[in-house]
């Protein structure tokens, strides 16, 4: 007999789960080493020497930096898409300016002669590189072969970046506008336009586990809601219940693909940030409470009863997750009921033992069981099932309240083991409570 179900919706919640797509880097280091070659010929490094950064496509500087004991620099990251020139200067050396710098070199071998150690200006580092200009025809310095391969591969990792960081503040855009539009859709009770604007936020990113399990699973709890709206029509429409049914399955089997799809994300992503993992894990919860619950109301409401093993598998994933006792106890009772429903009687009865072993009184678990072990005993004529069932439904009786959905079919059972299988209840001590660990 079907429960009355009565769900709530977790949008807004889950709203606040979402995971900002991290923005890609957008800046690049730039890295080098300054050489003084010798009237000799000898090459030595040069230590503490100044290595200032002037903008050349525009006007502009960055801090300066100096070199170490061996002659090297390093710069944290130059901003992407512009170019640069170093102004070396240093005791004992001439004043150099090193042009067409980018973000990303990082081999630099700058070649310096002995000088007086002076420092230009910025006015005559701007001159220098415009005179340089003017000598090669616009051209400030012609490369290398091994640095021409090196800029072609910084250009397009950095137009990789670049594409990548558009990419994801476009998600950010439609994630953030779709979210906000499903969850006022859902409050208006436009079923079908949330659905779509969830569907269009988990289709932004699919495969990224910080957005597409909660558009999903948002997505699974509004086609819940919609299938269950449609099955109450179905009670009270008879020449149209089969239509109805047959829409109500198509939601509820949809939610179940939906949660399927995030379970799966979700299972193939880790990360080591405590906040990231609760919030996979509060989804992966999310996810198998609305499937099982889809389950549940594919059986009871007789939408489809063949997903007996399906239902199995969610269930039991879900009770290893649950962390409430009582949660816990009554999933263990709704997926016997699921397996019954289903015709599954062997695998139910195994459940309802696991019920009866931790609530010796529950009327749920004791209908259930004897129910099972009579159809179980009668299937294949084995008696010794029949009267463990007789017994378990005797002690039902003595424990039912009286409005009991399942009593009267505990009745009619009884009954047909008195008067056709010559059965009499045989008295049974009731067993000790076992605590859920």
């Amino acid at each position: 007999m079907f429960h009355k179900f009565i769900s709530k919706f977790f949008v807004v919640a889950t709203a606040l789960s979402i995971a900002t797509v991290s923005v890609l880097a957008q800046s690049a280091p730039v890295r080098g080493r300054v050489e003084l070659k010798k009237a000799d010929g000898t090459v030595v490094p040069v230590a503490a020497a100044s290595v200032d950064v002037y903008r050349t496509d525009v006007k502009g500087k960055l801090p300066s930096a100096k070199t170490d004991k061996k002659g090297y620099f390093s710069f944290a990251g130059f901003p992407l898409g512009q170019t640069f020139a170093l102004a070396i200067s240093g005791v004992g050396i001439s004043p150099y300016v090193y042009p067409n710098v980018k973000a990303g070199m990082e081999n630099l071998t700058i070649e310096v002669s002995e000088g007086d150690g002076s420092k230009m200006t910025e006015e005559q580092v701007r001159q220098t590189l415009a005179q340089i200009s003017s000598q090669t025809g616009g051209q400030v310095r012609e490369l290398t072969a091994e640095e021409k391969k090196a800029q072609a591969e910084l250009d397009a990792k950095n137009k990789e970046i670049l594409a990548k960081n558009e990419k994801a503040k476009n998600v950010n855009e439609i994630t953030a506008k779709a979210m906000e539009e499903g969850t006022k859709a859902f409050a208006a009770k436009n079923l079908d336009l949330a659905i779509a604007k969830f569907e269009e936020g988990y289709q932004a990113d699919a495969e990224f586990a910080g957005t597409a399990p909660v558009f999903l699973n948002n997505k699974a709890l509004v086609l819940k809601e919609r299938g269950f709206a449609t099955y109450k029509k179905s009670t009270g429409d008879p020449a149209n219940k089969a239509s109805y049914l047959a829409s109500a399955k198509d939601d509820f089997s949809a939610a179940v693909e939906a949660t399927d799809r995030a379970i799966a994300i979700l299972k193939a992503n880790t990360s080591t940030e405590p906040a990231i993992q609760k919030g996979y894990a509060s989804n992966m919860y999310l996810a198998y409470t609305t499937q099982t619950e889809c389950y549940r109301l594919l059986v009871m409401t007789r939408a489809d009863t063949s997903k007996a093993n399906e239902a199995y598998t969610s269930f039991t994933s879900y009770i290893a997750i649950e962390p409430d006792p009582a949660k816990k106890s009554k999933a263990q009772l709704t997926l016997a009921d699921v397996l019954r429903e289903s015709g599954d009687c062997q695998r139910a009865s195994e459940e309802y033992r696991k019920v009866v072993a931790e609530s010796p009184d529950s009327p749920d678990g004791l209908a259930g069981l004897g129910l099972c072990l009579f159809s179980n005993g009668a299937a294949v004529g084995d008696k010794v099932q029949m009267q463990e069932g007789l017994n378990v439904m005797q002690r039902f009786t003595e424990v039912a309240p009286e409005g009991h959905p399942l009593k009267q079919s505990v009745k009619e059972s009884v009954e047909y083991l008195r008067t056709q299988e010559k059965l009499t209840p045989q008295k049974v001590a009731r067993p000790p409570a076992k605590k859920r660990n």
